[in-house]
C-alpha cells in the first residue's frame, strides 16, 4: 500500500513540474505567473522588448507583445506606436487589407500620434496595389469581394481632405469606378478633382475622364443619341482646353469614334423610318448622315440608301403616270 502511495505522488509532482515548467512563481502577487503571458513593468520596457523581437524578425511573438502593450497600458504614449506596428507586420506579411484596418486604428484611436503622415501615405499605397489587381485575402484564400481600393482610397480623402495624396486618391478613386462600368459614380469622383484640387496635375486628366465616364454610357446604335452628343462635346471643350495636353490626342480620337457613333444613330433611325415606308422621313436621316458626317462609313451607306429611294420614288411616278 505505502509502495503505491510513493508511486503517485511521484506521478503527481512529475505532472506539477510539466505543468509548472514555464510558470513563475511571483511574491509579489503570490501567484504563478507564465513569462509567455506577462507584461513588463512599464510601456517602455514593453515596447522595447516587442521591437526587439520585431528586429530580429520574430512577428508572431513581435505581434503577441504590441497586443500587450495595448491591452495593459492603452493610454499611454507608446500605444500609438504599438498599433502602428501591427500594421507594418500586417503588411509585411502580405495581409494588405489587415494592415489597412491596423493603419486606420491609429487615426481613429491616436490622430495626434507623429505617425499619420506616415500611416496615410501607407494606406495610399496598399489602395494602389489592390488597384494594381492585388487581391484580398483571409486565411490564404481570395475574397469575392469589391476592389478593397474603393474603402481605402476615400479614407485617404477622408484622413487628409487637402492632403499631398488626396487630389491624387481622388482621381484614383474614379478611375476604379470608371474601369467597374460605374461611370456616373466615376463622373462624380471625377467631378470632385475638379472642384476641390482644381491647381492639382489631376484635374485636367478628370476632365478627360469625365468625357471618357460619358463616352462609357453612350448607347452603342441607340436612337437617343444624347449621351453621345454629350461625351463628344467634353471631349472637344477638353481638346480645346487643352490642345497641348498629353490626352488631347486621344480625345481627338475619341471624337471620331463618337461621330461614327453618332452618324449610326441617325442611319439606324433612317433605316427605322424605310422599313416602315416613311420614306420622307427616312430620307431626312439619311441627309443628316451624308451631310454632318461625310467622313464616317455610314456617309456612303446612306447615299446609296437615298439614291435607291430616288430610284423606287422614280418607277413609282412612272407607274402613276401611265395610270
Amino acid at each position: 500500500m505505502r509502495k503505491i502511495i510513493l508511486i503517485s505522488v511521484v506521478f503527481i509532482l512529475s505532472i506539477a513540474n510539466l505543468s509548472y515548467a514555464f510558470w513563475i512563481w511571483s511574491p509579489k502577487t503570490g501567484k504563478w505567473v507564465n513569462p509567455k503571458y506577462a507584461v513588463k513593468p512599464t510601456p517602455l520596457e514593453q515596447i522595447d522588448f516587442a521591437l526587439k523581437l520585431y528586429e530580429e524578425g520574430k512577428f508572431k511573438e513581435a505581434q503577441r507583445e504590441f497586443k500587450k502593450l495595448l491591452q495593459h497600458y492603452p493610454k499611454s504614449a507608446q500605444a500609438a506606436e504599438a498599433q502602428y506596428y501591427l500594421g507594418v507586420i500586417e503588411e509585411k506579411e502580405d495581409r494588405l487589407y489587415e494592415a489597412y484596418l491596423a493603419y486606420q486604428k491609429v487615426i481613429d484611436k491616436y490622430p495626434f500620434s507623429s505617425r499619420i503622415n506616415e500611416v496615410i501615405e501607407k494606406e495610399f499605397r496598399i489602395a494602389e496595389k489592390f488597384m494594381q489587381g492585388q487581391k484580398r485575402k483571409a486565411m490564404g484564400l481570395t475574397l469575392p469581394v469589391e476592389n478593397p481600393a474603393i474603402e481605402i482610397f476615400k479614407k485617404v480623402i477622408e484622413n487628409s481632405t487637402y492632403g499631398p495624396l488626396a487630389g491624387e486618391a481622388q482621381y484614383k478613386l474614379g478611375l476604379i469606378l470608371k474601369s467597374l462600368g460605374r461611370f456616373f459614380e466615376a463622373e462624380e469622383e471625377f467631378n470632385k478633382v475638379i472642384k476641390n484640387y482644381p491647381q492639382s496635375e489631376w484635374a485636367t486628366p478628370a476632365k478627360f475622364q469625365i468625357a471618357e465616364c460619358r463616352a462609357g454610357v453612350s448607347p452603342s446604335s441607340d436612337y437617343d443619341q444624347e449621351a453621345t452628343r454629350e461625351a463628344k462635346e467634353k471631349f472637344e471643350e477638353f481638346v480645346q482646353a487643352h490642345p497641348d495636353a498629353a490626352l488631347s490626342h486621344q480625345a481627338e480620337k475619341n471624337i471620331q469614334e463618337l461621330k461614327e457613333k453618332e452618324a449610326q444613330g441617325y442611319y439606324d433611325i433612317a433605316a427605322f423610318y424605310e422599313k416602315q415606308r416613311a420614306f420622307n422621313a427616312a430620307k431626312i436621316y439619311y441627309n443628316i448622315v451624308v451631310g454632318d458626317y461625310p467622313q464616317s462609313i455610314w456617309a456612303a451607306r446612306a447615299l446609296s440608301k437615298l439614291q435607291a429611294l430616288e430610284q423606287e420614288e422614280g418607277k413609282d411616278a412612272d407607274k402613276d403616270s401611265h395610270k
